[in-house]
């Protein structure tokens, strides 16, 4: 459990003895919230429950929160507990159980994971574009989010499965199947051209190529079907292998088109009509959802009988429930803002609650270079694919940027700074932090000295100012993954990242682990120190999906 829980369970049982003891009236309990004051001279965490229970106990606060300090219980966490006016309790971390905390980071490789989540089922859906082209820019973002969240989501023990939905139906992959036969004949010479809504990207080219190359002109006989299926998996393998560059990979991809192949789609629509919720007007089939608070009802079937995209994402959810997801995390793009809560009307519409489903929106990316907004890929002419920004700046500052602002902020991609080799490029700054701890581990090799000396090294030792206010920042890790963990914002993670190394640069410049004036067993204690950061590093690295290298 993360120390801040131990110390709202130490503080709420303190409550109960006073009460016991008389020292407190009678009243229910409520939750005791502990956090990290903002002025670290209040200690390492406070309480304001005093205060929050003046008006029940019809006591001052400052008279409560010593009732309260009185009663707390010996911690081996704990050295003190003060009580300063108007009635915060602060506590203070003892040093010895701090300088512990080295031998607790090289030991748990889940440190700060805890079983937040007890095994339920969750998953996370991200990406899902079409298969009708190159993962985009945009993309990318909804990508690493989720990605982030999932690994987060096993540290706190989810049992989590990745999911992408390919809309592979409809007439999108229609025009996809036209587009590469249009293109196929116009490299054998034939005078036709695309339409306005056919795709226009040079992929569609390469792949008209390949099928030539593969079939000849006879290829020309075969059904538009012959050319979807074609491309439709050309695509989905090249989605597969841009993603997995930037480590995404998902455990299921969801064709929507087995929603049609199982009936799915028509049952969600009849149920909904037994229930009272769909009507018929001018030919198509509309969705009250005005009874669920929206503005106007929503179409659902139009007069030409093909759905609109409301119909297969109802029946989609639906089949997610049914699979037993406990928490399902929904991942979408700008385009998505006004019409992902009409699926959850569908949703509740069906019968079910939808409590545990979970929207999270993001906005654009747009490319920096040298201060200006590039409009387009030099390429593509139309958008900047994946593969094109891996290839110019690699995966590493794709993964951090993506998730380093809040989902409803923009994200404007610096290029020059994703390429900056200095403390100016925060995934430099973070990353030189575990290099860092290599290059001490290196030199200790070299002077002849072997990592076992320091097994049972006096860790009481590390009595430095720097080396204890790294340690407390090591245990925020707990909060910051529950905070991700609950609020589904993996921003905070790199924000975290960032801040650990800050706390210790300053740290590897003042503690030094070989110097000859550094006495041995405080040489063997730092040893051990650096090696927990090295660790600390790689593991916040890795939950955000990032390399931690040995040099740079």
């Amino acid at each position: 459990m993360p120390i801040h829980h131990e110390l709202a369970t130490a503080v709420q049982q303190a409550i109960a003895q006073a009460q016991k003891s008389g020292d407190l009236p009678p009243f229910d309990l409520p939750d005791a919230h502990v956090e990290r004051p903002r002025d670290p001279n209040h200690g390492d965490y406070a309480s304001p429950i005093a205060m929050q229970l003046a008006r029940v106990a019809r006591m001052a606060p400052l008279k409560i929160a010593q009732a309260i300090a009185a009663h707390m219980s010996p911690h081996t966490a704990v050295h003190s507990v003060e009580v300063a006016p108007p009635g915060f309790l602060n506590i203070r971390l003892n040093s010895t159980w701090l300088q512990q905390q080295v031998s607790e980071i090289l030991q748990n490789d889940n440190y700060g994971g805890f079983n937040l989540g007890q095994g339920k089922k969750a998953q996370v859906e991200c990406v899902s574009a079409n298969p009708t082209g190159p993962i985009t820019l945009g993309r990318s973002r909804g990508g690493v989010m989720g990605d982030t969240l999932a690994r987060v989501l096993r540290a706190l023990g989810y049992d989590v499965t990745m999911e992408y939905y390919y809309n592979d139906a409809g007439r999108q992959v229609t025009l996809l199947g036209e587009s590469v036969k249009i293109r196929c004949q116009q490299l054998l010479g034939q005078d036709v051209a695309l339409g306005e809504e056919h795709y226009q990207g040079e992929y569609i080219i390469d792949l008209a190529r390949a099928l030539l190359a593969e079939h000849g002109e006879a290829l020309l006989a075969q059904p538009i079907s012959f050319f979807v299926d074609y491309a439709q998996a050309q695509i989905s393998a090249a989605q597969k292998r841009s993603l997995k560059r930037i480590n995404i990979e998902f455990d299921v991809y969801f064709r929507e088109q087995s929603l049609y192949e199982n009936g799915r789609v028509w049952e969600t629509l009849d149920i909904l009509r037994q229930k009272g919720y769909v009507y018929e007007r001018d030919g198509a089939q509309w969705f009250r959802t005005t009874e669920f608070g929206d503005d106007k009802d929503r179409v659902l079937v139009k007069q030409s009988g093909e759905p609109t995209y409301r119909l297969p994402d109802i029946a989609y959810h639906w089949d997610k429930i049914q699979r037993g997801f406990e928490l399902i995390i929904d991942i979408f793009g700008p385009d998505h803002h006004a019409t992902a809560p009409q699926v959850l009307m569908g949703v509740k519409a069906l019968g079910y609650e939808t409590g545990f489903v979970y929207t999270v929106l993001h906005q654009i990316v747009s490319l920096v270079r040298r201060g200006e907004q590039v409009k387009m890929s030099t390429r593509r002419g139309m958008y900047v694919t994946l593969d094109e920004l891996v290839d110019e700046v690699g995966p590493d500052p794709i993964r951090y940027f993506m998730v380093s602002r809040s989902g409803n902020s923009p994200v404007d991609f610096d290029l020059d700074l994703a390429v900056e080799h200095s403390d100016k490029n925060p995934v430099f700054y973070i990353q030189n932090a575990h290099v860092r701890c290599a290059g001490i581990l290196r030199k200790w090799h070299e002077a002849g000295l072997t990592i076992e000396a320091a097994t049972n090294a006096d860790l009481t030792l590390l009595t430095h100012e720097k080396e204890l206010a790294f340690l407390r920042k090591a245990l925020e890790l707990a909060e910051v993954l529950e905070t991700v963990g609950t609020t589904f914002e993996p921003h905070h993670l790199p924000f975290y990242a960032y801040e650990l190394a800050a706390v210790f640069h300053p740290t590897y410049e003042a503690c030094r682990v070989l110097g000859e004036d550094v006495p041995q067993p405080l040489r063997l204690a730092r040893l051990q120190f650096y090696l927990a950061a090295k660790k600390l590093f790689a593991r916040v690295l890795t939950l955000m999906g990032m390399s931690a290298p040995e040099v740079m």
